[in-house]
Parts: structure tokens; C-alpha cells; sequence
């Protein structure tokens, strides 16, 4: 749900520069990290989990809110075509689809302890985060092309706000 509240917010800002490899692309990103990065946890295992869990929350406050904090400054400039495709550049994408799905490789971990199949269930996770994140966009997309900047705006204060969201979730749990 993680990625399909991201995914919407790419759609967001992608206005009348939308293409549907636009969403292909966001879908991909983040489906390929959801399904990798449980595999990566169940083969750590027990490993460096707490070291993980320990600061998975402000991994993704940070990542999440330098995003958000660009998509706004971006509300408030002349919009440009260019713009539009610096929003998937591979940098962006990486650092959104690794913000996440740290949580992901927690899962991966959990798995390892639960002694769940881990290929069956990352291509599950893979392609339905694939789809969630595809539908994401152009749902966005449709939204944002009728308020723009603003829409832009509501974007990044959404990605702020799930980075403040796993801060304090995270911070609770550590408690």
C-alpha cells in the first residue's frame, strides 16, 4: 500500500507529460524492490535484524521527506516538460522504491523464521505491487491533470507525511 500511495503521487505530478511506460516504469521500481528486498531479509535471516529494525523508521522518514520536500519545491516553479521526466529519473525511483520496502526486508526476515516459501511468495508480492503501483499512477494521473501544481503539492505533503508516519511508527515500536 506502501508503493500504490507512492505510485499515485508520481501520477500526481507527471500532469499531461503521463505515458503509460510512466507507469510501467513506477511499477516495476517498485515491484522488483518489494519482491527483492524480502528475499534479501529471509536470506539475512536472523542475522542483522535488529540492526535493520533499529533504523529501518528513519531510513524511510528521509528518504521519503527529500522526495517530498523536491515535489513541493517543484509545485511552486513554472512548469516545464522537463521536470516531468526528472521525476522517474533511475535516482528518484531507486530512493522511493528503497523507502518503501525496507519494511519489506523485516518480512523477508519473518519469513525465514516461519519457514514460509520465499519464491512463490516475492513473486506474489513482485507482481501485485507491480500492478498496484501501475493502477497507482494513472489513478494520479488522472487526478493531477486537473489540479497540477496543487496536486503536486498534495503529493509531496503525502510522502512527508508517510515518512512522518514510519518515524513515529517506528519510534512507538522501540519503545
Amino acid at each position: 500500500m506502501d508503493a500504490f500511495a507512492v505510485a499515485i503521487c508520481k501520477g500526481l505530478s507527471l500532469g499531461k507529460g503521463f505515458r503509460l511506460k510512466h507507469a510501467i516504469k513506477v511499477g516495476l521500481y517498485f515491484g522488483i524492490f518489494q519482491a527483492l528486498m524480502p528475499t534479501i531479509g529471509y536470506f539475512l535471516g536472523g542475522l542483522f535484524s535488529e540492526y535493520i529494525k533499529a533504523v529501518d523508521h528513519w531510513i524511510a522518514f528521509v528518504l521519503l521527506c527529500i522526495i517530498g520536500i523536491n515535489m513541493l519545491r517543484e509545485a511552486f516553479e513554472k512548469e516545464c516538460d522537463e521536470c516531468l521526466d526528472c521525476a522517474l529519473d533511475y535516482k528518484t525511483m531507486g530512493l522511493l522504491a528503497i523507502a518503501t520496502s525496507i519494511d519489506a526486508m523485516a518480512a523477508g526476515v519473518a519469513f525465514a523464521f516461519e519457514d514460509i516459501k520465499i519464491v512463490p511468495s516475492v513473486i506474489s508480492i513482485g507482481i501485485i505491487t507491480f500492478l498496484f503501483s501501475f493502477v497507482g499512477v494513472k489513478i494520479g494521473n488522472v487526478f493531477g491533470s486537473k489540479y497540477k501544481s496543487k496536486a503536486e503539492f498534495v503529493g509531496g505533503v503525502i510522502l512527508i507525511g508517510m515518512g512522518l508516519k514510519f518515524l513515529i511508527d517506528g519510534l512507538i515500536e522501540t519503545l
